[in-house]
């Protein structure tokens, strides 16, 4: 079966190539870099021609109001070439938290626009809402930082590996549409900055970690629990702690 993944040659989308090859599967990487372009629709009808099911594991090039208008225009076109091309299957990858996020991040708005757009467009769909990636959280950590002092709020949240978010974004991309969301995340759920002091101390990091009430989440308020999968979701394995050892053994 031939799948293709826009976002193809990026961190999750090079892991999501790989396993669906694993899988015996002809996986196409589709990205700038090899031709194909979301937002102008350059290459889109060559790379969709015999493809079974679409993968968009892709993101906005900024993570602000103007994610609004990139997922529209990049999510419309897709859809239009899947149609066209008979596509049967399209595969999105979101995150946890993105309707109650949206109400103050225009991000996030982007991805609710862009699931809106999926669940009401013609191609039988698979939404996969993922938690934070183990790889995001020095970037969490600096987005956070006043001076020497990292602050976030004392809330709970439930990350997971690259590799197990591709993991999870291959196995809906070979099963049956569901036609809503399905959630996936890690195997602990723990304090953003319990695991944040965590992080800086396995690198030798000496920034103080303080949990606040009133400090936000990427400039969002977030309630005790916006950003944990519900009872229904997919955990994998991969603890954190693992792959700090991991990822330090690689470096």
């Amino acid at each position: 079966m031939k799948l293709v993944v826009i976002g193809g040659t990026g961190l999750v989308g090079s892991k999501v190539v790989q396993s669906l090859a694993a899988r015996g599967h002809e996986a196409v990487a589709a990205a700038p870099s090899t031709g194909v372009n979301t937002v102008t629709g350059e290459g889109l009808a060559e790379v969709m021609a015999g493809a079974a099911v679409v993968v968009d594991v892709s993101n906005s090039p900024a993570l602000d109001d103007s994610a609004i208008e990139f997922f529209r225009t990049a999510t419309t076109n897709l859809l239009t070439a899947e149609q066209n091309a008979g596509v049967r299957h399209h595969v999105a990858l979101s995150v946890v938290g993105t309707g109650d996020l949206a109400a103050q991040s225009g991000y996030f708005q982007g991805k609710l626009l862009q699931e809106k757009l999926i669940s009401e467009g013609p191609i039988p769909f698979s939404i996969v809402h993922a938690t934070q990636f183990f790889e995001f959280v020095n970037t969490l950590a600096d987005s956070a930082t006043v001076g020497d002092t990292v602050v976030l709020p004392p809330k709970y949240f439930q990350p997971m590996a690259a590799v197990d978010v591709a993991e999870g974004v291959a196995i809906a991309a070979v099963g049956e549409p569901v036609n809503g969301i399905a959630e996936i995340g890690g195997p602990d759920m723990v304090l953003l900055p319990d695991l944040i002091r965590t992080a800086l101390t396995s690198r030798g990091d000496s920034r103080t970690v303080v949990a606040d009430q009133a400090a936000s989440y990427w400039g969002v308020d977030i309630d005790e629990r916006t950003l944990v999968p519900g009872p229904g979701a997919t955990l994998f394995d991969t603890r954190f702690e693992d792959w700090l050892l991991e990822s330090a053994a690689k470096s």
